[in-house]
């Protein structure tokens, strides 16, 4: 590998890293089968077991944005990834429901830094015109992780104990982090002159930019919770799929979501190259993933498998090309000192309206259908890119009246 084309092993490292977020937290779900024949834990214990997960990551997600802003992503990934794998090995001594909680909110507190920093090691060690790919291959990862973790899991309990599944997946992590710390200290860094003074985070907050990102994924992120948590559900209780089907083909959206991260951010990189035009690069991409999620508002009038599936493989796909230019457009207005604290941010609100929206969609299901919801899922990336497409131009405007 040439010396300039060396910041692809950061790449490849930071997939790997994500990859591993998606695996940890998955752990779980695989091998909790197994642990209920061994503990006690009920229902409505797996529940709370999972929200301390959800509440510490939330949290940590803009934390762990302003931390790795302040230390750089070098240290901030390298704690990060250490203190999930910590606390994935922990899991293996849990022995009741409160410390599977605890140590699930120990693992939250430590993959809340992991996408931030992801993204400020990007703008740390890839060229511009090479940073939506680059993006596109790092966020991959979670994508690739979700796809990898059951039938990972599976095997592993084929031969060890669940309790040895979290300590192998936990060694794993922190075979990352020797390479990480390694790797980073013999790669230079670039992108140097995008270093300016440094600001408060009440400056951040008080930003425009900073209040439309965050919108904007409050507003579509429940969409993708939605699809993680219900998908199955709806597919078992309204179709009559069974569960052994739902495993066999569910991977293929989440595959589908990995690709177009690469491909969206392959696309808007060359689109920048072509035409020099940064910002019209990313919103086109972006425009066109907010037309692929329409078909999804019309999943409820479907009975044929195939169709169901496609169209949410077409929604998956439709967000990876679509999260994958987000995330950029807030490296390329925020540069790489406050673009850790406005992916956490951002992040933050995406998962705290899903957890305030999830017993929201249950009563809509429950004393409705499913249908409202494939609507909001199908219009709402739309809805959003129209709001975002006249901020920017709005923005636009604005910049030259001040010339």
């Amino acid at each position: 590998m040439k010396s300039n084309q060396k910041f692809w092993w950061i790449v490849v490292l930071l997939l790997v890293a994500t990859s591993l977020s998606f695996l940890d937290r998955q752990v779980l779900s695989v091998t909790i089968i197994k642990i209920k024949d061994d503990l006690i834990i009920t229902d409505v214990d797996y529940g709370f077991i999972n929200a301390g997960f959800l509440v510490s990551y939330a949290i940590m997600f803009t934390v762990g944005g302003i931390l790795i802003d302040k230390y750089g992503s070098r240290m901030g990934l390298a704690f990060s990834v250490g203190f999930w794998s910590l606390a994935t090995v922990l899991h293996s001594f849990a022995g009741n429901v409160f410390q599977f909680t605890a140590f699930r909110f120990l693992l939250g507190l430590g993959e809340g830094g992991c996408f931030p920093g992801a993204v400020r090691a990007v703008i740390e060690w890839v060229p511009t015109e090479k940073r939506a790919l680059a993006n596109g291959i790092a966020i991959g990862g979670a994508a690739f992780g979700a796809v990898l973790a059951p039938p990972l899991c599976a095997y592993f309990l084929g031969f060890v104990g669940w309790r040895w599944v979290f300590v192998i997946t936990g060694a794993i992590g922190f075979l990352w982090l020797a390479i990480w710390l390694y790797s980073t200290g013999k790669i230079q860094r670039v992108n140097t002159s995008e270093i300016i003074e440094k600001q408060s985070i009440k400056s951040i907050i008080s930003r425009k930019d900073t209040i439309i990102f965050m919108m904007m994924r409050f507003f579509l992120d429940p969409i993708l919770y939605f699809y993680m948590f219900w998908i199955p559900k709806y597919l078992n209780e309204t179709h009559d799929m069974s569960i052994d089907t739902i495993g066999q083909v569910l991977w293929i959206p989440f595959l589908a979501l990995g690709v177009a991260n690469i491909i969206g951010g392959w696309f808007s990189d060359l689109l920048y190259q072509k035409f020099k035009m940064l910002n019209q690069s990313r919103m086109i991409v972006m425009g066109l993933a907010a037309l692929l999620t329409l078909p999804v508002a019309l999943i409820g009038i479907f009975d044929s498998y195939t169709i169901i599936l496609s169209a949410m493989t077409l929604a998956f796909f439709a967000h990876g090309l679509w999260i994958t230019n987000y995330i950029t457009s807030i490296s390329d207005v925020f540069g790489r000192n406050s673009v850790s604290t406005v992916v956490g941010l951002s992040g933050s609100a995406g998962a705290l309206s899903s957890v305030v929206l999830n017993p929201i969609i249950g009563y809509i299901i429950s004393i409705y259908s499913y249908d409202s919801l494939w609507l909001y899922c199908g219009l709402m990336y739309p809805v959003v890119f129209i709001g975002y497409w006249i901020y920017q131009s709005n923005k636009k405007l604005s910049l030259s009246a001040t010339v």
